[in-house]
């Protein structure tokens, strides 16, 4: 997956709270639903574009599925975002080697 995939899955606000909803355990269908304000079957097709992107596994359990955090899923765009902040820095640093060679 990519970092665009990600960026892409959780700019919808519902499947943000639904991913958020997940950080402290997994939870079936019915669980999230019941936090929010769409449909089951809405829920599902959130999960399956969060799933896509890489950032929820699913696994059986019984007749359930449990959806879960993908702890490695964040990491294309925790590294793109990363990118940004090394650029910053490696200007900064840049910056002053130059001012401490004018001193």
């Amino acid at each position: 997956m990519t970092y665009a995939d990600s960026i892409t899955a959780l700019s919808d606000p519902r499947r943000r709270a639904i991913f958020e909803g997940l950080r402290e355990k997994g939870k079936s269908v019915a669980e999230i639903a019941k936090d929010q304000p769409v449909s089951r079957p809405a829920i599902s097709q959130h999960l399956k574009v969060l799933s896509d992107a890489g950032l929820v596994d699913v696994k059986p359990l019984g007749t359930k599925r449990i959806y879960t955090i993908n702890p490695d899923g964040l990491l294309p765009l925790r590294a793109y975002l990363d990118s940004f902040w090394d650029e910053t820095l490696a200007a900064f640093r840049d910056h002053v080697k130059s001012n401490q060679k004018d001193t």
